[in-house]
């Protein structure tokens, strides 16, 4: 069977709406058929296999489990651990609270960038504007009246009579390089996003990002009863960096092998931060490393979320400069043979 994607709205709907209606007492066939009643799209084709799982007598988690796309191996293994435990509606309420959380944390990080994005596009539009509408208009202007154009002005023209001279050309062009620019954004070992992500405030933010993720699937995982090795390889899948992943890798294996997982983490102190640390520490001392996982989630989020306006805050000023000096630099090449024009009929 094919599997199923959900965004994180549509997953969010599902967890909700099954730990809301088992709360409030309603057998789970029933609830399951509630909600196929008021759903839609991906989602009712995932409530209608789930029914038809549980009415042969599997369980949720095993139903869910057959849709990788919407529901990742952590939300699978903590369902599969609450029907064990017969803690289902609280773990489905910890889930509910976890994904909001995480849309609200995207959400968070994606407002901040529609600033310096809509800048961009707005830039892109002038530039566009002027070769294929302005400068050819203008262009016909000096060939008329015979004026001598200087140099920036010239590359100008040319750039503007090759743009729309080859216009199916630059349309394939500009198509296939966001194609490409696409295809390596969702690329984990693609090349721009190694670039990308090798830049220092931008490495920074994606450590404490991972950290953050993987700090809050620990504390769910941990509080379902999962066993601590298991929960840091299933919280594996959370992380983007591969710079922590290999960290994590070599503190499951001290793990495995009898060691705690802040002594574990303590040689990789250049990636994972010495707070961190002492909070994991302070929690296996006291018994409690699900809230010092929950603690260090929320500090993460904190740290993200100011350290994102930050680079917003620095990031506006330098891109209404660039816009400044392109746009100027334009509007500069266009009008200076003009006012030499009029400067020379003055003198005559």
């Amino acid at each position: 069977m094919k599997s199923i994607p959900l965004n994180a709205q549509e997953k969010l709907n599902i967890v909700e709406s099954l730990a809301t209606l088992l709360a409030s007492g309603i057998p789970i066939i029933e609830t399951v058929e509630s909600l196929i009643e008021e759903s839609k799209g991906n989602s009712l084709k995932i409530l209608q296999f789930l029914k038809e799982d549980l009415n042969q007598g599997k369980t949720i988690s095993y139903s869910l489990a057959r849709h990788p796309k919407a529901f990742d191996p952590i939300t699978v293994n903590l369902l599969k651990a609450a029907e064990e435990a017969g803690t289902l509606e609280t773990t489905l309420k910890d889930l509910t609270h976890s994904i909001k959380k995480d849309i609200d944390f995207s959400s968070t990080v994606k407002s901040s960038l529609i600033y310096p994005i809509l800048v961009l596009v707005i830039l892109f539009a002038v530039i566009v504007l002027n070769l294929f509408f302005v400068i050819p208009r203008i262009s016909q202007v000096f060939t008329r009246l015979k004026i001598d154009v200087p140099l920036p002005t010239k590359i100008l023209i040319a750039t503007s009579n090759f743009a729309t001279e080859n216009l199916i050309f630059v349309i394939f062009a500009l198509f296939i390089i966001t194609i490409l620019i696409y295809l390596s954004y969702k690329s984990k070992k693609s090349y721009l996003g190694k670039i990308l992500f090798s830049l220092p405030p931008v490495s920074k933010l994606i450590i404490e990002i991972d950290l953050a993720r993987f700090t809050r699937s620990m504390a769910l995982l941990l509080k379902s009863g999962i066993p601590i090795d298991s929960a840091i390889e299933l919280s594996d899948d959370v992380i983007n960096k591969n710079e922590i992943k290999i960290v994590l890798k070599d503190a499951l294996k001290q793990v495995t092998a009898g060691k705690t997982l802040s002594s574990s983490l303590k040689k990789n102190k250049r990636v994972i931060p010495g707070f961190m640390i002492r909070i994991i520490q302070a929690g296996e001392k006291s018994g409690t490393l699900e809230k010092s996982m929950q603690e260090l989630s929320d500090q993460f989020e904190s740290r993200v979320t100011n350290r994102v306006k930050t680079i917003t805050l620095l990031i506006e000023p330098l891109l209404l400069l660039i816009v400044g000096l392109l746009v100027g630099g334009l509007m500069l090449a266009i009008i200076a043979p003009i006012y030499n024009l009029i400067g020379q009929i003055g003198q005559r």
